[in-house]
């Protein structure tokens, strides 16, 4: 089985929002807040044929996770 397509969209030391996929050396895409990182991560991951989306809060911590389509959701979870 193969790994799962993820991104994750965190925010970085100079207040702006990062959208990198775990392992990479650098960001895949750079914005100025959460809401615009969100947004590209999903439209990264519907280009890629889904995956997983986090969203992390200030000290790491995962805030919102989802499912993009045609990803595969291993637990029949809200959200």
């Amino acid at each position: 089985m193969s790994k799962p397509n993820r991104r994750v969209v965190q925010r970085r030391a100079d207040g702006k929002t990062e959208v990198r996929k775990p392992g990479a050396d650098r960001a895949g895409a750079v914005v100025p807040n959460q809401a615009a990182g969100i947004k590209r991560a999903r439209e990264i991951l519907q280009n890629d044929g889904g995956g997983e989306l986090q969203v992390r809060g200030l000290k790491g911590q995962i805030r919102k996770q989802d499912t993009i389509a045609p990803g595969h959701d291993p637990e029949s979870s809200p959200g």
